[in-house]
């Protein structure tokens, strides 16, 4: 990856314009060379350097530790802004700030100023151990210290991480437990068997976790063992789901305007078309006229989902189920259709730039690629069944792993 001087080091933003033109700047030397990178699959420690160097990991950390301290609104552009050039890059931005804000979702107050402050000062990158559809891990009680043995199918951020958050559940108990540990403790082995058609770089391997111990005073919200829920800890969901949301519209995105610039500086005109230029084909203007509109129509959408989540970021103590669960579908609306838009545009725009255009050396293909490996996450169908029951019947989604 080709980088330049900077004097990124030298300068802060403090509001959340200065923030996505710092991740313009990223996302420009990322798309540099993003077609070699994508075709390498190296493990990404360069780029995650990158985000390092910009500030960019540290945009929701606390003012007073040298972080961004912006909003969740904010932190979901700037992942559409990475996608855009890498989508890789961006779902690993994403995922970083998701695991960032665990500890305020289940921790408690100490642990949430602890974990806020030693990742912000040191820039610390989080990698997550969290795959529901796994047998849980298990975790055993050895007094002071628990102990997590298990092994998941996925594990995002691996080998680049710094801090892995780790996921299981109590031996004899339903108890699901989480932990923040450091990314090369004794015991956490990550595995080299991702090999996916898309999202190359994103380190999503599998993970065995074999004696990893734990102190039960970081065990995430657990004091003197016990844990007391609210409805807060359950909007790790709905705030993951629109991470996707912001990686497959910049995807999306990212497609759009590669595939512009293709067709006015490329694509030639049909020869029974009647043109001169293929910028001026009337079947080429109408389709990206028709893919742009639908590309702002569900962007402005997230914006606004976005900021209904944030209005609950900032209230967590007083937040209900009726109002977590109404969130939730609009969360799983915006979710549904930035997956048919992403897919369509991925797809579409080949259409439109000819069969030159499938050269490998475009690289146009990683776009669609990439959406179609994450958006078989959890099946969209679901995402709209939420949406139908709660217009026909008026209920909420139960809280799940996935809703």
């Amino acid at each position: 990856m080709t980088t330049t001087e900077t004097d990124w080091a030298k300068s802060t933003p403090t509001t959340a314009t200065g923030w996505l033109a710092r991740a313009a700047e990223v996302s420009a030397l990322l798309a540099v060379d993003a077609v070699q990178r994508d075709r390498e699959g190296k493990t990404p420690h360069a780029e995650v350097r990158l985000l390092k160097e910009s500030g960019l990991v540290t945009l929701l950390g606390p003012v007073e530790h040298g972080g961004g301290g912006q909003d969740w609104p904010t932190a979901y552009r700037v992942v559409r802004e990475i996608a855009k050039s890498d989508g890789s890059i961006g779902q690993l931005l994403g995922y970083h700030y998701l695991w960032f804000w665990a500890a305020r979702l289940v921790g408690t107050p100490e642990q949430v100023l602890a974990v806020e402050e030693l990742a912000t000062k040191n820039q610390l990158f989080f990698g997550g151990a969290v795959n529901p559809r796994d047998d849980d891990v298990v975790i055993t009680d050895e007094g002071d210290t628990i102990v997590y043995n298990g092994r998941k199918s996925f594990s995002t951020g691996s080998k680049v991480s710094d801090l892995t958050v780790l996921e299981g559940v109590l031996e004899g108990t339903d108890k699901h437990i989480f932990a923040i540990v450091p990314s090369d403790s004794e015991g956490l082995t990550f595995h080299d068997d991702w090999d996916n058609i898309g999202q190359r770089l994103t380190e999503s391997g599998s993970v065995t976790i074999s004696g990893v111990r734990v102190d039960w005073a970081s065990a995430a919200g657990y004091v003197d063992k016990v844990f007391t829920p609210r409805v807060y800890n359950t909007l790790n969901v709905p705030t993951i789901q629109l991470v996707f949301v912001s990686f497959y519209l910049g995807i999306a995105r990212g497609a759009l305007e590669t595939a512009r610039a293709y067709t006015v500086q490329k694509s030639r005109a049909w020869l029974h078309g009647g043109q001169e230029r293929s910028v001026d084909e009337p079947y080429v203007l109408d389709v990206y006229g028709d893919l742009t509109a639908k590309l702002w129509a569900v962007e402005a959408f997230a914006d606004q989902v976005a900021a209904e989540g944030w209005v609950i970021h900032q209230n967590p103590d007083v937040v209900t189920e009726r109002e977590r669960g109404e969130h939730e579908v609009r969360v799983a609306a915006v979710k549904a259709r930035a997956t048919e838009v992403a897919l369509e545009i991925t797809s579409g725009v080949f259409e439109v730039t000819g069969a030159r255009a499938t050269a490998a050396r475009e690289g146009l293909d990683r776009f669609w690629r990439n959406v179609r490996t994450h958006t078989l996450h959890d099946p969209v169908a679901y995402k709209r069944r939420e949406v139908g029951v709660f217009v026909l019947r008026d209920e909420i989604p139960e809280p799940t792993w996935y809703s």
